[in-house]
């Protein structure tokens, strides 16, 4: 059961929290001022309402989290978005890392393995929209996120949300160029380095191994098996 109201004092723990990624290196304004409007209380159990602005991962159920605000943030400050960019996620979960991209200025593009989690995701959204005045919008399917969504790219920037062992090549290839792919990689998942890829041209990437993370395993094809 959702808590249907964004008080004056989750409006102040969001701004703590905004106070607290621009301490850890969050520099973007427009994500901060995305962050800083964003009730991330209406994608959390209603158990976790109070903590919901701590800089800490929660579970959603089906095994999976919602990360850490200060995840979101490196992730999406990494992506540089741009108005309008085609933006694609892999790994829907509880729709506020989507909502996050999307109040950038990204039309968004997310894909969960899970219905149930992209449905409830949507049902967030529409209520967030509803309750708060705001007007987010994701286009989300259901399917094998690691194999992307080659019907609808090329994409402007692809961002993964969960552990993979490599960078699948179904979502380099649908880069558009100059197109960027965040993605964490490893063979640990409590131990991730964050990969930025930059499509240069056809065939050429330019690859940044960055800082250290943990997620949840990417499952699927060309994923965790």
């Amino acid at each position: 059961m959702l808590n249907y109201q964004d008080t004056y004092k989750h409006k102040g723990l969001r701004l703590q929290l905004v106070e607290l990624l621009k301490r850890k290196g969050i520099h973007n304004e427009a994500l901060l001022n995305a962050m800083s409007q964003l009730p991330r209380h209406y994608f959390l159990p209603l158990e976790f309402e109070q903590h919901a602005y701590e800089d800490k991962a929660f579970p959603i159920g089906e095994d999976q989290t919602i990360s850490q605000p200060y995840t979101v943030a490196y992730q999406t400050q990494l992506l540089s978005i741009q108005a309008n960019d085609k933006v694609l996620e892999i790994g829907t979960g509880s729709g506020y890392q989507g909502s996050t991209l999307a109040m950038c200025g990204a039309n968004v593009y997310t894909i969960e393995r899970h219905a149930s989690l992209s449905n409830k995701a949507l049902k967030t959204i529409a209520l967030i929209n509803q309750h708060c005045g705001l007007n987010i919008h994701v286009n989300a399917f259901i399917g094998d996120g690691t194999k992307g969504l080659p019907e609808h790219g090329p994409f402007n920037k692809i961002i993964v949300t969960a552990g993979a062992p490599s960078v699948p090549k179904a979502l380099a290839n649908q880069l558009a160029i100059g197109g960027i792919l965040v993605i964490p990689v490893g063979q640990d998942n409590q131990a991730l380095k964050m990969v930025k890829l930059t499509k240069l041209d056809a065939t050429q990437f330019k690859t940044e191994v960055l800082d250290q993370f943990s997620f949840v395993p990417l499952i699927g094809q060309n994923g965790w098996q």
